[in-house]
């Protein structure tokens, strides 16, 4: 062996976020089959969070981890039961929890429900390919980045407002999205920027039903319709949409999940505090996020499953700019990966949105560097779908994530 610089040895990281990453290092050191099959699970360690446990099943919780080699963390107090309850943390590889889970199976408390979500979020954590059906079709997402681009036809949505004056200014518009790349059209006849007003049904649907026509004439990608009412979303459907993208995660009309589980079309469920006209006026406080925004769209999941809606016809998307704050919507950008405990395709909707111009002092119409840099972020971090304006631009920057990927695995 030849000696060291300075007789010393020269430790470095590694780093390796994925198993195709992970096989390949033990490979080039020449590990047997055997054993990087062995050592695999090892390379890969798991956080995951519980909020308001009890002690005793906090404790619970750190043995058998501790048991299984891994480890939970708990407030001080609470191996003596000193307060009623505490916030952990479960830190291991994916067998550990695997194990924990299994344990878990058999304990009282109502542990054996946390058994089930454990799984659940490890074989999520795990998904890469999505499938989504509309009802018209089905597709795979997650393979590269799917790009939706923005066809708001309103007098007064935040970016591009009364852009298009006529119907056949928008048609042209969207042929030429599709022309460019994108796997997408959001049509959408309301503005939901902060302080927008409600539309009434009659004016949303002149707006967007014939553009829809049109476009399902001429393209073929799937067209989506940006509503939150049941009669718009069924006339839309009709006229050729097949993803609804509702941004109250269909709270604001009661007769969505009923028209949604008989229509068979996708749907997109977003996560939103309020309502567009007063949801940044007064900003609400989340406990933490990304966590705030897993747990409503998991409720949100839940309910559209239960209204018979397929979880194979959902995605879900955590709200950028809706009801969060500059240092929300940061954490949320961040964080995004934690929303793959879902198990659906993210959308995420980062587009020219004001927290990228109070960072970049981009005014509204020049914010197209910023808006490149929080889509690569996104599309790092997880995101399948990236909701954008300018569709040339963000498929050149998903082109690089993508080849980023694919370089890696």
């Amino acid at each position: 062996m030849e000696p060291k610089p300075n007789g010393r040895y020269s430790p470095r990281l590694i780093h390796a976020p994925t198993e195709l990453q992970a096989g390949r290092i033990l490979a080039e050191i020449g590990v047997d089959p055997y054993g990087i099959r062995a050592m695999l699970p090892k390379m890969r360690s798991l956080l995951i969070a519980l909020d308001d446990v009890e002690c005793r099943v906090a404790n619970i919780l750190k043995q058998e981890m501790l048991a299984s080699g891994g480890d939970a963390a708990v407030h001080r107090d609470s191996v003596a039961c000193a307060k009623p309850s505490t916030d952990a943390l479960i830190m291991g590889t994916p067998k550990q929890i695997r194990r924990l889970a299994e344990k878990l199976a058999a304990q009282p408390f109502g542990l054996s429900g946390l058994s089930r979500r454990l799984i659940e979020i490890l074989e999520n954590s795990e998904c890469t390919d999505y499938l989504l059906r509309t009802g018209r079709r089905e597709m795979t997402l997650g393979k590269t980045t799917a790009v939706m681009g923005i066809l708001n036809v309103t007098p007064d949505s935040f970016s591009d407002g009364g852009k298009f004056p006529t119907v056949d200014a928008a048609v042209l518009c969207g042929c030429r999205m599709a022309e460019a790349g994108a796997d997408f059209i959001d049509v959408g006849g309301e503005s939901s920027r902060p302080g927008a007003d409600p539309v009434p049904i009659d004016v949303e649907l002149a707006r967007v039903l014939p553009v829809i026509e049109a476009l399902h004439a001429c393209v073929e990608v799937p067209i989506s319709i940006d509503t939150t009412k049941a009669e718009v979303a069924r006339r839309a459907l009709a006229a050729g949409a097949e993803i609804v993208n509702d941004i109250s995660a269909m709270t604001c009309d009661p007769a969505m999940p009923a028209l949604m589980a008989e229509s068979g079309a996708a749907v997109v469920l977003m996560h939103m505090r309020g309502l567009p006209k007063t949801m940044q006026s007064t900003l609400p406080e989340y406990r933490s996020l990304p966590g705030d925004v897993v747990l409503y769209l998991r409720e949100r999941l839940e309910a559209a499953q239960t209204a018979g809606i397929g979880f194979d016809r959902i995605i879900v998307d955590p709200g950028f700019g809706f009801g969060k704050s500059r240092g929300d919507n940061l954490a949320l950008l961040d964080g995004l990966a934690e929303l793959r405990m879902l198990g659906r395709p993210i959308l995420a909707g980062v587009s020219r949105k004001s927290f990228v111009r109070q960072i970049t002092g981009d005014a509204l119409t020049a914010s197209s560097e910023g808006t490149a840099a929080a889509i690569a972020a996104a599309a790092m971090n997880g995101a399948a779908i990236v909701r954008v304006h300018d569709v040339p631009a963000a498929r050149k920057v998903v082109a690089i994530i993508d080849a980023l990927t694919r370089a890696r695995t």
